[in-house]
């Protein structure tokens, strides 16, 4: 299983989902492959925001060496799943998908709800990783159930 997390710079949100994912396929012994990306391009080849780092590092999670890349079509091709975080990402990442197979692999990481951006909000940031860690949560519970039914 192959799972790209994207927000829009992918500096706050998607490198928390990637580095929340990442720990919980180590912890239950999975050889999943995770990534992060970004919608937008402004913080291509930096590192995550030093609030989101913190945040992980608070709750054992290390994600210091992520670094931001761009969403790309060819990540249709790469990745099995692709989670996006609010209704905006699904959008942008919808107008570039190429046929039904692509638009089939597009999920919101909460189903209706989103995740919101904290990157305007110190304080946001330990609500919006409870957030993504019990998305990350319920989405791998899905996943092993449904490879399980198979």
């Amino acid at each position: 299983m192959k799972i790209l997390m994207v927000c829009l710079g992918n500096i706050c949100r998607s490198p928390l989902a990637h580095g929340i994912m990442e720990h919980l396929v180590e912890k239950n012994g999975l050889s999943w492959t995770i990534d992060s990306a970004g919608t937008g391009n402004w913080h291509i080849g930096q590192g995550p925001d030093r609030r989101s780092t913190r945040e992980a590092s608070n709750n054992g999670i290390d994600i210091s060496k992520q670094v931001c890349r761009q969403f790309s079509v060819s990540d249709f091709d790469n990745f099995d799943l692709i989670v996006v975080m609010d209704k905006e990402n699904y959008l942008d990442v919808m107008d570039m998908a190429r046929n039904g197979q692509d638009t089939a692999k597009v999920m919101m990481l909460l189903g209706d709800k989103e995740v919101p951006d904290p990157y305007q909000n110190d304080s946001q940031f330990a609500p919006v990783f409870k957030l993504i860690e019990a998305g990350c949560k319920e989405l791998m519970g899905f996943l092993l159930k449904k490879d399980a039914i198979k």
